[in-house]
């Protein structure tokens, strides 16, 4: 998987491209542990990203308590059909802000 940073203020765009999984996960749970210092809005486009497993989940939904946490907003953008469906079916749309 590969993840690309962009911050802008206090604003950090993160773009995901590829397997949101296992072997993954922890690689962004890593990347961001520290990039989130300072950041009152986190945006992650998912429009490159092809799969996102139980494990992807879990940091989706740390990132989100951590955003909620430092009193800050996080949006989740340009989401497959198939990654909507994953939203879905688990309730992260009533969890997570997903335009």
């Amino acid at each position: 998987m590969t993840i690309t940073k962009t911050q802008e203020g206090s604003k950090l765009n993160v773009a995901l491209e590829g397997r949101l999984d296992t072997t993954t996960a922890p690689n962004l749970e890593a990347e961001m542990r520290d990039a989130l210092n300072g950041v009152t809005e986190l945006d992650i486009d998912m429009a490159s990203l092809a799969y996102i497993s139980s494990a992807g989940l879990r940091v989706m939904l740390a990132l989100q308590k951590q955003m909620n946490k430092q009193k800050g907003s996080m949006t989740i953008r340009n989401a497959s059909e198939e990654l909507m469906e994953i939203f879905d079916v688990t309730g992260f749309v009533d969890v997570l802000h997903i335009v």
